[in-house]
């Protein structure tokens, strides 16, 4: 009894160096990249985060918040349409014109297409 007693404080003691060990090179690691361990946990609490369910005071905190962001989202895509909108007009530029203009340009593509299919036609009977 007396020999498993000690076999079993020396897997013992062999597991806490071991531990002490595992834990050195860890100090030694954040200390020499402190942005990478910190990047680490950030994460981690990030993912923590993301798993937990939101608590109704969480909600109740984070909603007046949520819907200044929504609005201003809002209030600058409406900004940045109009100006654009206003600015393709300036351009002389309309969703009318840019519809015939593609219009056109499918016309001429295909005729292009037409032509040189011919082409081809033409200059195989003529080597025949």
């Amino acid at each position: 009894m007396t020999d498993e007693r000690t076999s079993s404080d020396a897997t013992s003691r062999q597991r806490a160096i071991e531990a002490y060990d595992t834990g050195g090179r860890v100090t030694d690691t954040l200390s020499e990249a402190p942005l990478i361990a910190l990047a680490g946990g950030l994460a981690a609490g990030a993912l923590i985060a993301a798993l937990l369910p939101r608590t109704r005071t969480e909600t109740r905190a984070v909603r007046p918040t949520a819907r200044r962001i929504k609005q201003s989202a809002r209030a600058a895509l409406e900004a940045a349409k109009d100006t654009g909108t206003q600015r393709m007009g300036e351009l002389g530029l309309s969703r009318d014109r840019a519809e015939e203009t593609i219009r056109s340009l499918l016309s001429d593509v295909t005729q292009a297409a037409k032509d040189s299919g011919q082409a081809a036609l033409d200059a195989a009977r003529k080597t025949d």
